[in-house]
Formats: C-alpha cells, sequence, structure tokens
C-alpha cells in the first residue's frame, strides 16, 4: 500500500509540475523523477567508475558491468585500438578509444594520464609550446566524443612511487607501502636538481595557457596530488603536496574549469581532515574527480589498507560528497592484492576492486537514504 500510494502521490506531483510549472523535457525528464522525502538517488548520484590502466581487461569489465559501475578510467593509446601511425592527441585516437569502450558496454568519463604533458612542459625545456598546443588540441578533440574531465599531475621524471609493493596487510593481503628512509639518499636523476620555484613557474605558464582553452572546450581539469607527498625524490622536487598548495595552485588561474582530483588518500597523509577539507574544495566547486580510498601513517611513511580499515572516516567523507552537491565520478583506488588474484598490477587487483566496489555503493546508499530520511 506504501508504494502503492508513492506511486499515485508522485504522479500527482508531476501533473502538477506540468500542468503548473512549464513543461519537462529531454533526458531529464526521463531521468530525475519527483523524489518524495524518504526516497534516495542511486549511487547519491555519483558517477561510479573503474580505472583501466592495463587496457582492455575483459575480466575486470565484464563485473563492472555486472555490478553496474560503468564508467571507465583510463588513457589514450591508439595502439590499443590498432592506430600505430596516430598520434594520441588526435581525433581520430580519441575517437576510435571512446568507442572501444562504448562497445564494451561502458562510457570512458575521465582521461587520467593524458598525452601531450611531459617533461618538457612540467621542466620548462625547449619543445613545451608544441606540447601543449597538443594538449590544447587533446581537449577539444575530448569534448567532440563527449569527455569532459582530465586527471593529470605535476610530478615531471618520477612519479607515483612506492618502496614496497607487497607488504603483507590484513589477512595477508598485499598492500602497497612507502618509506622515505629507502629513497632520501638516492642520486638526482640525469636532470640535477629541480626547484619548487621551476616547477610553480612552469606550472603557471601551463595553466594560463591551457584553462582558457578548457573554458570554451568545457573540459575540468584535475590536478593529482603529488604522490608521495615528500619534499623531493632523487633531487626532482615536488609541489603538490599540501592542502595551502593546492589554493595556489587554484589561484594561480581561477576557473571553474581549474580543479582538483580529491585523492583522499593524499590528502589524508598531508594531514587534511577529509571530511573539511571536501567541505572547504566544495565551497569553491573545485572537486572534479574522486579517488576514494584509504590509508595509514603519514607522508614519509604510509601504506594503503582496506577501505574499511586505514585513517579517514570513510562514511563522513562520502557524506560530504554528497552534501557539497559532487555528483561527478568517483572510483575506488589502490585496492589490495586478495587471495589468489595477480599482483603484477598493484593497487589495482580485480578481486579487490569487486570489495571496494560494494563498500562504496554501501556508503552511497547509507549517506542518500540518511539524508532523506523522514
Amino acid at each position: 500500500m506504501n508504494s502503492r500510494r508513492s506511486f499515485f502521490r508522485r504522479g500527482a506531483l508531476l501533473a502538477a509540475a506540468v500542468s503548473g510549472g512549464g513543461p519537462i523535457t529531454g533526458m531529464a525528464a526521463a531521468w530525475q523523477p519527483t523524489r518524495l522525502k524518504g526516497e534516495y538517488i542511486r549511487d547519491a548520484g555519483m558517477q561510479m567508475s573503474e580505472a583501466y590502466f592495463d587496457g582492455f581487461n575483459q575480466h575486470k569489465i565484464a563485473l563492472c558491468r555486472q555490478m553496474d559501475v560503468l564508467g571507465a578510467v583510463g588513457g589514450i593509446s591508439p595502439g590499443m585500438v590498432g592506430l600505430n601511425e596516430v598520434k594520441p592527441w588526435d581525433l581520430a585516437a580519441v575517437r576510435a578509444v571512446k568507442n572501444a569502450w562504448d562497445n564494451q558496454g561502458l562510457k570512458m568519463t575521465v582521461v587520467e594520464g593524458p598525452p601531450a604533458l611531459g617533461e618538457k612542459t612540467k621542466l620548462g625545456l625547449e619543445g613545451r609550446d608544441e606540447e601543449i598546443a597538443n594538449f590544447i588540441t587533446f581537449m577539444h578533440n575530448l569534448k567532440t566524443v563527449g569527455i569532459d574531465t582530465i586527471c593529470y599531475n605535476w610530478m615531471p621524471v618520477i612519479g607515483w612511487y612506492r618502496t614496497d609493493n607487497a607488504k603483507k596487510g590484513r589477512g595477508g593481503a598485499f598492500v602497497t607501502a612507502f618509506d622515505n628512509d629507502a629513497v632520501k639518499d638516492l642520486p638526482p636523476t640525469q636532470f640535477g636538481p629541480i626547484s619548487k620555484e621551476q616547477l610553480w613557474k612552469t606550472l603557471e605558464y601551463f595553466l594560463k595557457a591551457v584553462v582558457p582553452e578548457a573554458e570554451k572546450a568545457g573540459i575540468k581539469l584535475a590536478m593529482h596530488p603529488d604522490d608521495p607527498q615528500v619534499d623531493q625524490i632523487r633531487g626532482i622536487s615536488r609541489i603538490m603536496t599540501t592542502v595551502d598548495n593546492f589554493k595556489r595552485m587554484l589561484d594561480l588561474c581561477p576557473s571553474p574549469n581549474n580543479g582538483i582530483t580529491m585523492c583522499q588518500g593524499n590528502f589524508s597523509l598531508m594531514g587534511a581532515d577529509i571530511p573539511a577539507i571536501v567541505r572547504d574544495f566544495g565551497k569553491r566547486k573545485a572537486i572534479h574527480f574522486v579517488h576514494f580510498r584509504n590509508v595509514r601513517g603519514g607522508k614519509y611513511k604510509f601504506e594503503e589498507t582496506f577501505h574499511d580499515e586505514g585513517q579517514i572516516d570513510m562514511y563522513e567523507a562520502m557524506r560530504a560528497y554528497y552534501e557539497i552537491g559532487f555528483r561527478g565520478p568517483i572510483r575506488p583506488d589502490h585496492v589490495p592484492t586478495m587471495a589468489e588474484d595477480s599482483n603484477s598490477f598493484p593497487g589495482y587487483s580485480t578481486i579487490g576492486t569487486l570489495y571496494a566496489n560494494g563498500y562504496i555503493r554501501g556508503l552511497m546508499e547509507a549517506v542518500s537514504k540518511q539524508s532523506h530520511s523522514i
């Protein structure tokens, strides 16, 4: 009877809206019915997604389709679609990769690790203007095929770094870990010392060139934190290592298209309170993409954990995303490698992904229902 009353009340409300408030048209009418108190939106309205850095992993794709996790996050590689003579920023490559994901039953929502953004741009070397021009072309081509978010970083030469990719975690699962004592005395790279001041200058140069074009193309630029957030590795400084530095980055080129990837594991290791910082950046509407993960430790020594056992209050974090109105792409990140799964790609275990997505969806349902409870 309650369900039947709810059905008739929805019909009455919808009829009133149409007759008294003007027509309801388009996809919004089909997919956003009037909600009553006590109802909730699936996945809290967010776009559940999964990373496919190893290409078309058919096992993971099948599982994600079965879980109804239909967002695909990855790179644009012409080789993965048989276009070896095409540049990755060209429209032919972008369209072919997007269509390939469509054919898998998934929707590519985010490019993570964009082409045409390398050492020339980040270090200010000869050829950076050409690299930036290719990046701008890439943005416009992404928008042509319906992809609107780019997750990028400002870690030249040495990117994501761990000192142990098979540390024993809960129940013997493998987790990744970092200890700065193991790297602090390593020799410099062939580029020699790179100062923080140099990286700030090159970042400002890049943002001032690309953000106006991102606005024209409707592309959301989502800066990822340095991982790990130590001051330097092998002489290469790191600057995206504090909350204040992220605010500085946003202020270099204020724009709704200049935003961040809220990789909450990294922000937690900076010492930030995740629900508080989500709300803080949410006021600026700066969060374009979320890496939902958990950690234990601090920036100089830490380990990844299962989503339910680290130092972040994951329920309160999810509640903060929901309350600020974040409805964009969100994916699990750096899951443990579980029993009988391969650790050939640490942090992206297929079985670990199953656990993480179930946990995330449960939190989404909890915060949504709690928000709409009578």
